[in-house]
């Protein structure tokens, strides 16, 4: 059965210089700004719009955000499978530029899960994960996990109405990522670590990992884990249902 997609590709990309505009005007780092502090301005109401929703439902929604190749879609795969053979209803969004290659592993879970293709921008954003929501009953939903496209820069500044933002990085793509891509540590809630089934392999070091994510963000949550294995996948569950229930129960 075919994915349901949603397509974004006409959503302007505020970083791309609009061709019809005059060489002043894209070398014009005021307008620049005053442009990107609109859309921002713009996605905060709609995320905000969309938190409460999601809160009106009791649906927890949590999105990922990693660059390309860190296990990040292995890992929503087996969380949507091991959270619906808890018993929970789950669903998933998930963004790319182009394919629908995700979407359809997503779906090897057998939950509902639907694509949102942006075309050129390298980022999700709360309109488009409201439009890719029409049709749905949020009210049959206990969680909706949001896949960002592969990107640990731009995704940082966009609110898309979550309970919980988690950024992954492997073992494989070295131990100073937080240093590198700091901001996307400063928006997130947990640190995930994701391969840890090749770290000795490819010999990485944890206590230097958690050192630098503490740099940038001191006190992160962090979760070692492995898709493949499922070395701490269970903790990662139990954290979920916990916070679930804590949410529900939390008046703001």
């Amino acid at each position: 059965m075919p994915i349901p997609t949603v397509s974004n590709a006409t959503v302007s990309n505020a970083n791309v210089p609009n061709p019809g505009m005059s060489n002043h005007s894209a070398a014009n780092p005021t307008r620049l700004v005053q442009v990107r502090t609109k859309i921002l301005k713009q996605n905060d109401v709609a995320a905000r719009r969309l938190r409460q929703r999601f809160r009106d439902h009791n649906v927890f929604v949590v999105s990922l955000v990693s660059s390309p190749g860190s296990g990040k879609t292995m890992f929503l795969e087996q969380t949507l499978a091991s959270m619906r053979q808890r018993g929970h209803r789950v669903a998933a969004l998930v963004g790319d530029l182009a394919t629908e290659n995700d979407a359809a592993r997503l779906a090897r879970a057998e939950v509902p899960v639907r694509q949102i293709t942006t075309g050129t921008v390298c980022h999700l954003e709360a309109e488009m994960v409201e439009n890719a929501l029409d049709g749905w009953t949020l009210e049959e939903l206990d969680y909706l996990f949001i896949e960002n496209v592969g990107n640990l820069v731009c995704p940082a500044t966009y609110d898309l109405g979550e309970s919980l933002r988690l950024v992954l990085f492997s073992t494989t793509e070295g131990e100073d990522k937080p240093l590198k891509y700091p901001t996307i540590f400063n928006t997130a809630d947990i640190a995930v670590i994701t391969k840890m089934d090749l770290a000795e392999v490819v010999e990485f070091d944890a206590v230097t990992a958690h050192k630098h994510i503490h740099a940038v963000r001191p006190g992160m949550d962090i979760l070692e884990v492995s898709a493949k294995s499922g070395t701490q996948m269970e903790r990662w569950f139990h954290r979920l249902e916990t916070q679930r229930n804590a949410s529900m129960t939390d008046p703001t």
